[in-house]
């Protein structure tokens, strides 16, 4: 199954890029297991980034968020305003 990562702020400084294609194995079904999968090959800063939010498909998701083909998951820090 194959998604897009996008990566905001940061992680997106930290990675030298704006996202990827991901071709996930077979197990990784949930934003938990891909952020696993991504810090396992190289993304490393996604295990360690305080209060990192996640959103699938541009709405706001949890760990548990179930994955499907296609899906857009996107990786950001919380951002303030003012």
């Amino acid at each position: 199954m194959s998604i897009k990562v996008l990566y905001f702020a940061g992680l997106r400084e930290e990675f030298g890029c704006a996202g990827e294609s991901v071709d996930l194995p077979d197990g990784v079904a949930n934003v938990a297991a891909l952020r696993d999968h991504l810090v396992a090959n190289g993304r490393g800063a996604l295990a360690t980034a305080k209060n990192l939010r996640c959103a699938v498909n541009q709405e706001m998701a949890s760990a548990d968020a179930v994955l499907k083909a296609g899906d857009e998951v996107a990786f950001f820090p919380p951002v303030t305003g003012g």
